[in-house]
């Protein structure tokens, strides 16, 4: 089995698991996003050093071990992003299965198992025309003032949505067009959405358009830009000189 076969069969298999488990009846809120962060977390975990066990991993449910910084191949895992959106039975929430090669994100498998479906960058998405109107994804319960105040420069609508992984699939999928995050996150919430969007010829970088390079010593990764290429310029045009909308 191929890397990229491999992300995708244990993201799609992550996926029912979680299912299986929020239809259990046996947890509830975030006793049961807590259950779904443990329980995929171990079987990624087993099926990756079953499959691949001279690869190293990087999951947000793991301690983290610095013998990886020394791996050209390191696996970068959320076994559930959007714990409170699975906690809520919402379907804005993913798995994350993601294959760093000496810091870039070559391989990534994103399942949206709500819907279900699951994006990866074996199979290149089709994405469909901008609307004539952009649309911004943000958080839905912090959105970052830069990305309402570059929505404000650009007269972009905002629309809410739940984890990273859902937000920028979003954009494969044409339910959006711009997906800016400057609040903070690590390199388990962007590596895959990043591998999937750049395989389907997406702009995928930092706000400052510098690239995304993943196995580091510290994985806080602040922010995040995916969007159409045509659009790339445009959006860092703006947030550089966009005043933080206040309140």
């Amino acid at each position: 089995m191929s890397d990229v076969e491999l992300a995708r069969h244990i993201a799609d298999t992550a996926g029912r698991i979680l299912v299986e488990l929020q239809n259990s009846g046996l947890f509830e809120g975030k006793t049961l996003g807590k259950a779904g962060d443990r329980t995929a977390n171990a079987f990624i975990i087993e099926a990756l050093k079953t499959n691949r066990p001279d690869d190293a991993i990087l999951s947000e449910e793991e301690q983290d071990n610095p013998e990886r910084l020394k791996a050209s191949r390191v696996w970068v895992v959320d076994p559930l992003d959007g714990t409170r959106e699975y906690g809520e039975k919402r379907t804005d929430w993913a798995v994350h299965i993601a294959l760093a090669i000496d810091g870039e994100p070559v391989i990534g498998a994103v399942a949206l198992p709500g819907f279900p479906l699951t994006l990866c960058s074996g199979q290149p998405q089709v994405v469909p025309p901008a609307a004539k109107k952009l649309r911004m994804l943000v958080s839905r319960t912090r959105p970052a003032a830069e990305a309402v105040a570059v929505a404000k420069a650009l007269d972009a609508e905002l629309v809410p949505m739940g984890s990273a992984g859902a937000k920028a699939m979003a954009v494969l999928r044409g339910e959006a067009d711009i997906y800016l995050h400057t609040g903070g996150q690590y390199e388990w919430d962007n590596c895959a959405p990043a591998a999937v969007a750049i395989a389907a010829g997406l702009h995928a970088s930092r706000v400052d358009g510098s690239p995304l390079h993943y196995n580091n010593a510290d994985t806080y990764l602040p922010d995040l830009l995916i969007c159409r290429k045509e659009h790339a310029t445009q959006v860092l045009g703006a947030l550089r000189v966009a005043e933080p909308v206040k309140g």
